[in-house]
């Protein structure tokens, strides 16, 4: 029987992602790792090394630095190569794929970072575009460039008002961007719109992982939530992708009394779970050097004695859900 190529494109889609560079899959769980700082605001690079083999014991299938919630925009370049070598060292051997962030405010520094990332073994690439970038035309030059400078794999992560269309011309200008991580937008629908207009590309989605059981029955290909509780959302895609749909809608739905913890306190609970889970020392985040590129202000509640409390005594009562 004769099959059409929207057909033909739509069982592609459905099955594994894998990456052209290592072979390592590239869908399911991809936490966006935090970035961990001493007290003398220096970057801590031996906790980040640490952070590696933590999410591995999580179960996660890959892992992601440096993006909006690693406070990228804040960190020097110097510190951005330290740590790419950082996390690719720690990485040899390991089963979870290692996605490096190559963004910059314009394509030359960026194809730098491709270029490190590259040479050290990363498994894909992933960019946001140029911060303040509104013409379209330079934006995909910005990414032509950057597909150019290696033959990873590469995620282009959507926000502000990049459209649909805008992904799909964008991956048919730039051969090894098959890859979105989508906060451009209302997820749901424009994962369901990606899967029918271009089911080659594989979208993956951000915002803390919030709808992610909806997410995971309309065909997401992955998500990158917070790293502070990822084992949580990697039993849960398992227990998805294995079949077993009340597992993975209990996990899901515990999952979010953590994610409204970040709504209401911000980053600052992200890295204090990671501290009461042993892993960072401190829960610092480097403040007010540079805006975040998605425009948000800090809109959230102080962390608090109270807060902290809180978070101590959620993370007690699902400590039987965690693997690491």
């Amino acid at each position: 029987m004769m099959i059409d190529r929207r057909h033909f494109l739509q069982s592609l889609a459905a099955l594994p992602a894998f990456s052209y560079g290592s072979g390592k899959p590239l869908r399911g769980i991809f936490p966006i790792m935090q970035t961990p700082f001493t007290s003398a605001d220096a970057v801590d690079l031996p906790i980040l090394a640490k952070q590696v083999p933590f999410l591995e014991r999580c179960g996660v299938h890959g892992m992601v630095w440096p993006q909006l919630a690693s406070e990228y925009y804040n960190l020097t370049k110097e510190e951005r190569m330290a740590g790419v070598e950082t996390i690719l060292a720690a990485g040899k051997g390991i089963k979870p794929a290692i996605v490096i962030g190559v963004q910059a405010d314009e394509a030359a520094t960026a194809t730098g970072y491709v270029r490190l990332a590259t040479k050290l073994g990363a498994d894909a690439l992933i960019a946001l575009p140029p911060r303040g970038e509104l013409d379209w035309s330079r934006i995909t030059t910005y990414y032509k460039e950057i597909g150019a400078a290696s033959p990873l794999p590469l995620f282009v992560q959507a926000i502000g008002k990049v459209s649909v269309e805008n992904i799909i011309d964008l991956a048919k200008a730039v051969p090894t961007l098959r890859y979105v991580k989508d906060e451009a937008g209302p997820v749901l629908s424009r994962l369901s719109e990606l899967r029918q207009k271009a089911p080659e590309i594989s979208a993956f989605t951000g915002g803390h992982s919030r709808t992610l059981l909806d997410e995971m029955m309309r065909g997401s290909a992955g998500t990158m939530p917070a790293a502070a509780w990822a084992d949580l959302h990697a039993t849960a895609w398992d227990a998805f992708q294995s079949g077993d749909r009340a597992l993975a809608a209990d996990l899901c739905a515990k999952s979010l009394l953590l994610i409204s913890a970040v709504d209401s306190y911000g980053m600052h609970a992200v890295k204090y779970v990671l501290h009461l889970r042993g892993l960072f020392p401190n829960y610092i985040i480097r403040a007010g050097k540079n805006q975040s590129p998605d425009g948000g202000g800090n809109r959230t509640s102080p962390l608090d004695e109270r807060a902290k409390r809180y978070l101590a005594e959620l993370l007690s009562l699902l400590k039987p859900h965690l693997r690491a």
